[in-house]
């Protein structure tokens, strides 16, 4: 099996100190970041303890720890993490947020819970053992998971860790993408248009690397989750407002991105718009907890 190509962590390195900029402060990115903050708000109160999964810069956990909620922030990226930890300090809330350089592609997932209970010198800063302990919540934004070919240890691990009633919000860069396929049509550009097809993922191009990045589709993502965890609500994001790489379309045109805007937020939760957005946020709810000999026979069944 197939998980990621080996220059992850430096690809995603080469682009933090300029990933903010690029991004996180575009008026497209705050948009879309706002609409998934309120999904996040919905499930994590003050005092919830909650494990990130591909932090990035750290946007979200900063804005988590500020509700009072604690957050394990995990990058495959130490670059990342450093610009997480800065910003983190900045913000007064170091008190609310660890980091731990995590690799989400890694065969065996589940396996990296021992790893820290152990002290692996080689798992990042000193931050105790955020892991061994229940977590109320979980979530990935923004595609991080993408990059990961097989979610199954992933959802095995999260079974195991997680309290029966604890959320999971999972954002990932969708399948079947409007935008992108009207424009490229649009452009005569078939192949780019169904890129997100291919079963065997594509690779994307992040800074002077690649990482190979796969497109499962709600109802896999859905399987590869239970049984220990129930599917509570898709939302589309970036349904009517375009990928981040088509940010100058609207970016130059504020009318239309006010309308594109209300558009969004009014009917991007609703079938069967909620299954053609650019990115999905699906939201699980942990049904029960999955002890080791269960994870083992899932494994068998699989």
């Amino acid at each position: 099996m197939r998980y990621a190509i080996s220059d992850t962590p430096s690809a995603f390195d080469q682009v933090a100190a300029d990933y903010d900029r690029e991004f996180t402060d575009t008026a497209l990115a705050r948009t879309l970041r706002a609409i998934v903050w309120s999904r996040l708000a919905e499930h994590f109160q003050p005092g919830t303890r909650v494990l990130e999964i591909g932090c990035g810069t750290g946007e979200d956990a900063v804005w988590l720890a500020k509700r009072g909620v604690h957050v394990v922030a995990t990058d495959v990226s130490p670059a990342m993490l450093d610009v997480t930890r800065q910003k983190v300090e900045r913000a007064g809330v170091a008190d609310q947020v660890e980091t731990l350089v995590l690799d989400a592609a890694s065969p065996d997932f589940a396996a990296l819970r021992a790893r820290v209970r152990a002290g692996d010198p080689n798992r990042g800063d000193a931050v105790g053992e955020p892991l061994t302990t229940g977590a109320g919540g979980a979530f990935s934004n923004f595609g991080a998971l993408n990059c990961v070919g097989d979610l199954r240890p992933i959802a095995n691990a999260l079974a195991e860790w997680m309290q029966p009633g604890g959320r999971f919000v999972l954002v990932l860069i969708n399948r079947w993408c409007a935008w992108e396929i009207l424009w490229h049509l649009v452009h005569l550009q078939p192949r780019v248009a169904f890129r997100r097809l291919r079963r065997d993922g594509v690779d994307a191009k992040v800074g002077d690397g690649t990482v190979h990045t796969w497109y499962p589709s709600i109802g896999s993502i859905r399987r590869t989750f239970a049984p220990g965890f129930k599917l509570m609500r898709v939302t589309g994001l970036g349904v009517f407002l375009p990928p981040s790489y088509l940010e100058p379309v609207v970016a130059k045109r504020p009318r239309l991105f006010r309308l594109l805007t209300w558009l969004e937020r009014a009917m991007a939760s609703a079938l069967p718009l909620n299954r053609v957005g650019d990115h999905a946020i699906i939201e699980f709810e942990c049904t029960l907890f999955v002890d080791r000999a269960e994870l083992g026979a899932i494994g068998q069944k699989t």
